[in-house]
């Protein structure tokens, strides 16, 4: 699928190893939901994050992270194949406090920019956080440590939020946007937007989902930025 956006276009492919997340995110967007809704969140050495259907019409400085649909999706973890390397999309959730099946955010998603981990003892204590946050469940193999060694990513969030595609066309556009310069609610102080999402392959039309009633408990934010570690 493509995004047109007014930084650039950034295609995407979607892994079938996660059907039910990939299924609904070509839903969405055949729907046209994503379609001038702004990437509204940005941390520089992290990750961009869009989506948010609150975003469309948003005020300058509007607090952003609230809007979704109401219904979820089931989380579907895919290690040690699939995992948090820079480029890979996956959708943003609620926290585990009242979301404790991890399950992910109809529309929200984000992708990974992330760091390079060159540094052993950096990659020692991502592991320690990652045995903390998920009991010891998750653990990164050799040949995940080397992605995140040369390619880099985020690796304390395998195993918790549901990766399911990955850039494959225009990551010189997520770099420039991670980039921004952004308010303190990680909004960037100039508006980029989905001017479009395009699906390639030919879908059925669905009825649109209806929207949350009342808000969130709390934004759809992912575990800290690059800079927590």
């Amino acid at each position: 699928m493509l995004l047109e956006t007014t930084a650039g276009n950034i295609r995407i492919a979607l892994y079938d190893e996660t059907p039910q997340t990939r299924d609904n995110f070509l839903k969405i967007t055949k729907m046209g939901i994503y379609d001038s809704l702004l990437i509204h969140r940005v941390i520089k050495d992290f990750m961009i994050q869009s989506g948010d259907t609150n975003s469309k019409h948003a005020k300058p400085g509007q607090l952003l992270g609230t809007g979704d649909f109401d219904y979820t999706t089931e989380a579907e973890f895919r290690l040690p194949q699939i995992f948090h390397r820079r480029g890979v999309v996956a959708m943003a959730r609620e926290s585990e406090k009242v979301n404790p099946e991890m399950r992910s955010s109809a529309c929200q998603f984000y992708i990974v920019w992330g760091k390079i981990y060159t540094d052993d003892r950096l990659i020692a204590k991502v592991q320690e956080r990652l045995d903390s946050a998920t009991q010891g469940r998750v653990k990164l193999t050799p040949e995940m440590i080397e992605v995140y060694k040369t390619i880099g990513g985020t690796p304390h969030l395998d195993g918790q939020y549901t990766v399911f595609g990955e850039v494959v066309e225009g990551m010189d556009v997520v770099e420039k946007i991670q980039g921004v310069q952004t308010d303190k609610n990680d909004r960037p102080l100039e508006d980029i937007r989905i001017l479009k999402a395009t699906v390639t392959k030919d879908l059925p039309q669905a009825e649109k989902p209806k929207t949350k009633k009342k808000p969130l408990k709390g934004h759809q934010r992912l575990k800290g930025g690059a800079n927590n570690l």
